[in-house]
């Protein structure tokens, strides 16, 4: 290959060796199973199969250029063969009287037939032995680029087939043990990648479909589980063995309720942890509401009591700023020192934070990204929590070991994202998950309801009759950058008729959208924490973030533009109050299949995971927050969604090889030594981050 289409490969596919080609896959397959008699061709566009010879062939002259027109028989009639594209080349290379398969899509004009550009095989060689046919012909991905340089899917055909042709099964050395190859009746490496680009059938694609989805999840779990025991071993936790009086005393003193059985649990998961001398790599589940903060603080305490200082992270200052205040009520009396810090805080007030900090006068430090700057510099950080942690990413939550020079701080990672289980096996492999999966006693689930525009006039009447009542209201608009302008038009023309059916001065309406400035933004928001408004419109900002227990009602707009998990994060902002709340989701008349089956979901469950699982189906785990920026691997072919049961066994056999084999010395696994290093030299590791 010359070096301008090689270039074109290059940028187009990321293609730069043999082995970067085959390992491009087809995406779907064309059955050549069936043979085709030229005299049943009947459907005009059909696609079809045909075996014959070619007995003319004839180049015509036209104004422009040439065409080539072959005549092809069959035992049961004539079609004819067209190339209007290197017609002269084509007609030198065809030979008369030679069998041939054609394939190609048929035309029928006035009863006479044609295939134009058919792709020719022969079936047989010149010393008359019977050729292999490709019974599934392969198709891949192409650009335009790709296809106006001469690279289009044929050619990619092509060019697989010669590269097949020439490699051998030492070129493609097998990465597993025989043992598992036995176990699990898998095909070799070699059969797999040959059979995925040309099955002679349904089964042998099978195959090698599942040879290499197991391989892709095999070694990302692998990887996962031996960069998490190379943490354990590497670095050892901060030892917290006592359960001292700030844990005593906020537990029986300032705890007014009674812990749910899933948050104990929970906690004793984490005390097992921190007890242990095992540096804490803990991802915290729990669906809005759950009661997570909780479970962070009781974690700080025991940090407290220890000798350690304590720090929680939150995606925005309002969120922030919230933990904050609930954070020093609930403490009050302890003798808790509590800070906040974010990018707002400066000057003088700045620099004497940063102080106590240092001198170890500050006990928990809450605030934004702020804390994992340079000039934060603890005295001693024993446990380090981050709110919503999809918010940050994995080289900003790296920062926070760089918190304590003598040994990194216990981490706890908290999301209200529900994640569904073999996503958390695959994105979070490397950590211990924990789930507290039942809402606090008292809470009563929202009521969910789906509304067409003709009902409008009843969710208005219905507004009124909850403002009465001393209520505060969400109505939130979709925001997706490629028609933010047209969104914000909606927001605003939406804003404007609100204003109508809920006038100055009687009511006061919110208005935020992430365009608008921070400070114009927090001021908005306050007015509403504080009551002063009754209704806040907004975009999707108060997803995460606030917490007002008085709202009971989120209505919202478009709908059937939201994804599952978006309009559950959003629902979760109301119910959080001891009165029955609701979620109005607001859609036009006409919607498509998937938006129905979403909302349908909505309505039927409150259940987080629920919701993720059916989420997961619908869109697939590309689209469920956070999963890019948590470094999930790019698979080929495994699916999250379709090959649940391919993961979890993937992950019983990596664990069983790495409690066999901790370091994996014996001979049987020096295939997935080699194989594990070869794809750690290729990543960046941050198996030790959570």
């Amino acid at each position: 290959m010359g070096p301008e289409r090689a270039k074109l490969l290059q940028s187009e596919l990321r293609v730069y060796t043999w082995s970067d080609l085959i390992y491009e896959f087809p995406f779907r397959y064309i059955d050549k199973t069936k043979q085709h008699d030229i005299k049943d061709i009947s459907v005009d566009g059909e696609q079809v199969l045909l075996k014959g010879t070619i007995i003319e062939k004839k180049l015509i002259k036209g104004k422009r250029a040439k065409r080539l027109v072959a005549k092809f028989k069959d035992s049961t009639g004539l079609i004819e063969l067209v190339w209007f594209r290197g017609a002269s080349w084509i007609e030198s290379a065809l030979q008369l009287g030679v069998e041939y398969t054609a394939f190609g899509k048929a035309t029928i004009y006035n009863g006479k037939k044609t295939i134009a550009h058919p792709e020719l095989e022969f079936t047989q060689t010149t010393d008359g032995k019977k050729i292999l046919q490709s019974k599934m012909d392969p198709v891949y991905h192409s650009t335009e680029k790709l296809n106006t340089r001469g690279i289009d899917a044929k050619a990619r055909k092509r060019m697989a087939k010669t590269v097949l042709s020439k490699i051998t099964e030492q070129d493609l050395a097998e990465n597993l043990d025989d043992k598992i190859i036995n176990r699990l009746k898998l095909c070799s490496r070699y059969e797999s990648i040959k059979w995925i680009h040309f099955p002679a059938n349904e089964e042998q694609l099978r195959a090698a479909q599942n040879r290499i989805k197991f391989e892709e999840i095999f070694f990302v779990q692998l990887k996962m589980l031996y960069a998490k025991k190379v943490r354990e071993s590497k670095f050892n936790g901060w030892v917290f063995e006592k359960v001292g009086e700030k844990f005593n005393g906020f537990f029986s003193e300032k705890l007014t309720f009674e812990l749910t059985g899933a948050q104990k649990k929970v906690i004793k998961e984490i005390r097992k942890d921190l007890g242990s001398g095992i540096h804490m790599n803990r991802l915290l589940q729990g669906d809005v509401g759950s009661g997570k903060t909780i479970v962070g603080l009781m974690c700080m305490l025991l940090a407290i009591d220890n000798g350690f200082q304590a720090a929680l992270l939150a995606p925005t200052e309002i969120l922030a700023q919230q933990h904050y205040s609930s954070i020093s009520e609930m403490v009050e009396g302890l003798q808790i020192n509590v800070a906040f810090l974010s990018g707002t805080i400066k000057g003088k007030k700045r620099k004497e934070l940063f102080k106590l900090l240092r001198d170890g006068d500050i006990d928990i430090l809450i605030g934004t990204h702020a804390i994992i700057e340079d000039p934060v510099v603890f005295k001693n950080l024993g446990l380090a929590i981050t709110d919503e942690q999809h918010r940050f990413g994995v080289m900003q939550r790296s920062r926070l070991w760089n918190k304590n020079k003598t040994k990194p701080p216990h981490i706890l990672v908290m999301t209200a994202t529900p994640i569904p289980r073999t996503l958390a096996m695959t994105v979070y492999g490397d950590l211990d998950v924990s789930i507290i999966d039942e809402l606090p006693p008292g809470r009563k689930p929202v009521q969910t309801v789906h509304f067409s525009e003709a009902r409008r006039p009843e969710v208005i009447e219905f507004m009124h009759k909850e403002i009465k009542k001393g209520r505060q209201i969400y109505v939130v608009f979709p925001l997706i950058e490629e028609s933010a302008k047209l969104d914000l038009q909606n927001l605003n023309t939406g804003y404007e008729n609100l204003e109508q059916y809920f006038p100055k001065p009687d009511f006061q309406i919110s208005v935020v959208h992430g365009r608008m400035k921070p400070k114009d933004k927090d001021f908005e928001m306050q007015r509403f924490v504080n009551g002063k408004t009754q209704i806040m419109v907004a975009t999707t900002v108060i997803e995460v973030g606030v917490n007002v227990p008085n709202a009971s009602i989120m209505i919202i707009e478009n709908a059937e533009r939201f994804g599952l998990s978006q309009l559950h994060q959003l629902r979760g902002r109301v119910g959080r109050g001891a009165e029955q709340s609701f979620c109005i989701l607001m859609t036009s008349y006409k919607l498509s299949k998937e938006a129905k089956e979403r909302l349908k979901t909505m309505c039927r469950t409150n259940n987080g995971f629920e919701i993720a699982e059916a989420d997961m189906k619908l869109r697939g785990h590309g689209d469920i927050q956070g999963t890019q920026q948590s470094g999930v691997a790019a698979f080929n072919l495994l699916s999250l969604v379709i090959d649940q049961e391919i993961i979890k066994t993937a992950r019983i056999i990596a664990q069983h090889v790495l409690k066999e084999d901790p370091e994996l010395e014996n001979p049987s696994n020096q295939r997935i030594k080699r194989e594990l290093n070869r794809i750690r030299k290729h990543t960046i590791d941050l198996g030790s981050i959570s």
